[in-house]
C-alpha cells in the first residue's frame, strides 16, 4: 500500500496542470492520497472535481465567513479502490468523518469522547476551517491534516494554532487509549528542528509549536514516529516547501513542514520483542517526490531570478511525500461510508416529489395546447383543440371580412365568398390540428399572400432590434397597407429581391368588392432594384471610410502612449539602484504586510533567494524607495 499527502495550493489548478483529475491522481500511483489547500467551497464541489473513475473522495470545506478565510484551506482523501461496495480493500475506508470535534452536520453533530473538557463554541470555530478529514481503515485511523499558519506577531492566529492541535492532540490520546493506529499526514506548517528548515537561526528550536512537535514523538516520550526522520535521520536539505515569490527553489531553500506521522503497534501477533513498532515492521520506505517540485533544469537562468511574480512556474509551491506500506492484510467486507463525495447532493442530485413530476407534466401539457388570439394554431392534439381551431378562425374571417380588408386584397360580394376561400384550410386544421400562423390562401393565381395583417409582428420585429437600424433594412421585407383619398390600397408587403418577378402584379389580377367600385392599382418596384443597390453600396462605403479613420485615431493613441511609458521605463530603470552583491539591478517591492510601512515600496536584490554562502543566490540588499514630501 502506498500513502501520498500533497499540498496542492489549489486543487483546480492542479487539476488544470494535469488535464484531469484522473490524470492527476493517477501520476502519484498510489491507494490513499491527501490533499491539502485544495481552496474549494461546498458550492463549488463539481464532479469533474471531486469524482474520478475508479477512487472514492471525501472533503471538507471551510464553513467560516470570516474576512479572508472564504474559500480558503480545504482538505480531500481520494481512495483508490476496485469496488465502492462490498469491498476487502484496506484503502476504502469503512468510516469517514469531516473535522475533528464532531459537530459538524456531516459528523452526527455530537462532541467527541475526549474533547469534553472543551465547549461548543471553540470547537466549531477551530472545526470551521475545512482543515481535517478523518478515514478509518480498520487497521488504522488516517488524519488528513491542514495546520494553520502563523505569523509571529499574529497573536490571534497563534492562539487560533495552539487551540487547534491542542485539540487534536486530545483525540489522538483517546484512540491510543483505545487500542487504535492512527496515522497524520499532511501540512502542518511546522519545522521540527533545525534540520529541517534552510536559514534555521540559533533560536530556531525554542519556537512553541516545534517544541509541541517534539513532545509528541517518541524520542521525547511519546507516541509517534516521524517517518521520514525515521527513514533518513541525517538527510540535509530535505524540504517539502519553498516561498512562491522568491525563487528559492532555484537552490532548494526550503522547510520541510509536510509530515507523515505515525502511532500504535504494529500488526503482528507477537509484541513481545522490543523491536516491534509498525516502522520497522511495515514501512517500506518515505521519501519527498521532488519530481513535483515547480522548478526544474532549464526552467530559469542559472543564476538570476526575474523578479518574483512576474516569472511563473506551474505547480505548487510544495512537493508531495510518500510512504510505502507492507503486510497490510484484508479487512472484512464493508462498502464506502456516507461521507464520499458521490452521495452530496450537488453531486448527485436531489430526489424528487411526485407532486413536482406531476406539475412538470401538466406544464407540459399546457404548453402543447392550441392558443388563439386572432391568429391560426401552431399546433393542436385534441378534438376540442380543433373544434376551437375552427370557432377562432371562422371569427378571426368574420372580422376582416367586415373590414372589407384581408391584407391588402378585398373580399368578395358576401361573407361565404370569403369562407369559400378558407374551406381548404379549415379543414387542414380540424384533421391534422397542425396549421402554422402564417397559413396562405391562393387568389386565382399562384400568388401566396398571409391572410392575416402582420402590423403586431412587425412592432415586435422592431422592439426586438438592440441597434439602430441600418438604410437597407428599410427596403428589406417591408410590409404596410395604405389608403387614399380615393379609397386606393398599395399593397407593399413585397419582397425586394423578388420584386421583379413578385410585383409585376395587374390590376385585373385583384379581385373586386361591393364596398369599392375601383380597381386597385399596384405599384411597381421592378425598375428600383439597381437604385437601391446603389444607395446601399454608398452607405457602405461611407462607413468603411469611417471605421478607417476611427482606426487610424486609435493607432495615434496607442503609439503616444507606447512611448510615453517606455519614456517612464526609461526614467526608472536610471532610478533603480544596483545591488551591492552583483551589481545588478535590483527589482521593486511593496510591503503587504499591514503595518506602519505598509503600501511602501522598496528595492531587492533581483537573484533567487538561496544559502548566503552561495554567491550566485540573493545577496540580500535592500533599500526603501524614497519619495519626495509633498510641500504643505
Amino acid at each position: 500500500m502506498k500513502i501520498v499527502t500533497y499540498n496542492v495550493n489549489g486543487l483546480r489548478q492542479r487539476v488544470s496542470q494535469f488535464g484531469s483529475l484522473r490524470k492527476l491522481l493517477d501520476s502519484f500511483d498510489a491507494d490513499i492520497i491527501c490533499f491539502q489547500e485544495t481552496k474549494l467551497r461546498r458550492q463549488e464541489l463539481k464532479s469533474d472535481l471531486v469524482m474520478a473513475d475508479g477512487y472514492e473522495s471525501f472533503f471538507s470545506c471551510t464553513r467560516t465567513s470570516d474576512k479572508g478565510r472564504t474559500g480558503y484551506s480545504g482538505v480531500a482523501t481520494f481512495c483508490r479502490v476496485k469496488s465502492a461496495f462490498s469491498s476487502t480493500e484496506v484503502a476504502l475506508p469503512v468510516a469517514a468523518e469531516e473535522g475533528f470535534t464532531g459537530l459538524l452536520e456531516t459528523s452526527g453533530s455530537k462532541i467527541m469522547e475526549g474533547l469534553e473538557d472543551f465547549s461548543k463554541d471553540e470547537l466549531l470555530k477551530i472545526d470551521s476551517e475545512g482543515r481535517c478529514v478523518i478515514t478509518d481503515h480498520g487497521h488504522f485511523i488516517l488524519f488528513n491534516v491542514y495546520g494553520p499558519r502563523a505569523d509571529s506577531e499574529d497573536t490571534v492566529r497563534i492562539q487560533f494554532k495552539l487551540q487547534f492541535f491542542h485539540v487534536l492532540q486530545k483525540r489522538w490520546e483517546f484512540l491510543l487509549c483505545q487500542g487504535r493506529r492512527i496515522f497524520v499526514v499532511g501540512d502542518l506548517n511546522i519545522a521540527p528542528a533545525a534540520i529541517d528548515r534552510c536559514d534555521a537561526g540559533p533560536d530556531f528550536a525554542k519556537n512553541e509549536f516545534r517544541i509541541w512537535f517534539r513532545s509528541m514523538l517518541v524520542e521525547s516520550g511519546g507516541s509517534f514516529f516521524d517517518v521520514f526522520r525515521s527513514k533518513h535521520p541525517e538527510r540535509r536539505e530535505a524540504y517539502t516547501c519553498w516561498p512562491s515569490n522568491t525563487g528559492a527553489e532555484q537552490f532548494n531553500y526550503g522547510t520541510r513542514i509536510d509530515h507523515i506521522l505515525c502511532a500504535g503497534p504494529c500488526l503482528h501477533q507477537k509484541h513481545d520483542l522490543q523491536s516491534h513498532n509498525f516502522v520497522t515492521c511495515h514501512v517500506n520506505e518515505c521519501d519527498i517526490l521532488i519530481d513535483y517540485k515547480r522548478w526544474k533544469p532549464g526552467n530559469a537562468p542559472s543564476y538570476r531570478w526575474k523578479g518574483g511574480m512576474s516569472t511563473r512556474l506551474e505547480g505548487s509551491d510544495h512537493a508531495p511525500v510518500y510512504m510505502g506500506l507492507g503486510e497490510v492484510p484484508e479487512i472484512p467486507q464493508h462498502s464506502t461510508p456516507s461521507l464520499a463525495s458521490r452521495y452530496l447532493p450537488i453531486i448527485r442530485g436531489v430526489q424528487q416529489t411526485l407532486a413536482s413530476v406531476l406539475m412538470k407534466r401538466e406544464l407540459a401539457k399546457q404548453g402543447k395546447s392550441c392558443k388563439f388570439s386572432g391568429s391560426l394554431p401552431a399546433e393542436s392534439n385534441s378534438t376540442g383543440d380543433t373544434e376551437d381551431c375552427s370557432e377562432n378562425v371562422d371569427r378571426s374571417l368574420n372580422n376582416y371580412c367586415d373590414s372589407g380588408i384581408l391584407q391588402g386584397v378585398y373580399c368578395s360580394s358576401s361573407n361565404q365568398e370569403c369562407e369559400g376561400e378558407f374551406t381548404k384550410t379549415i379543414e387542414n386544421c380540424r384533421d391534422s390540428a397542425n396549421v402554422a400562423s402564417h397559413s396562405t390562401i391562393t387568389q386565382g393565381s399562384s400568388k401566396h399572400i398571409s391572410p392575416f395583417p402582420v402590423d403586431r409582428a412587425r412592432k415586435k420585429a422592431k422592439k426586438s432590434q438592440l441597434g439602430q437600424l441600418s438604410l437597407k433594412s428599410f427596403f428589406h421585407k417591408r410590409s404596410n397597407v395604405s389608403h387614399d383619398d380615393n379609397n386606393s390600397i398599395t399593397d407593399t408587403s413585397l419582397n425586394v429581391n423578388n420584386s421583379v418577378t413578385d410585383t409585376s402584379l395587374s390590376q385585373e389580377e385583384v379581385p373586386e368588392s361591393h364596398h369599392h367600385s375601383k380597381k386597385i392599382p399596384v405599384t411597381d418596384y421592378s425598375c428600383s432594384v439597381h437604385e437601391l443597390h446603389g444607395v446601399n453600396s454608398s452607405v457602405c462605403s461611407h462607413d468603411q471610410d469611417e471605421k478607417k479613420g476611427k482606426h487610424f485615431l486609435d493607432k495615434e493613441r496607442n503609439n503616444v502612449a507606447l512611448l510615453e511609458w517606455r519614456r517612464i521605463q526609461q526614467l526608472m530603470e536610471t532610478s533603480i539602484p544596483l545591488c551591492k552583491g552583483h551589481k545588478e539591478p535590483c527589482v521593486a517591492r511593496v510591503v503587504k504586510k499591514p503595518g506602519p510601512t505598509f503600501g511602501r515600496r522598496f528595492f531587492v536584490c533581483a537573484r533567487a533567494e538561496g544559502p548566503a554562502s552561495n554567491p550566485e543566490a540573493n545577496c540580500g540588499y535592500f533599500k526603501w524607495a524614497f519619495s519626495k514630501s509633498k510641500q504643505k
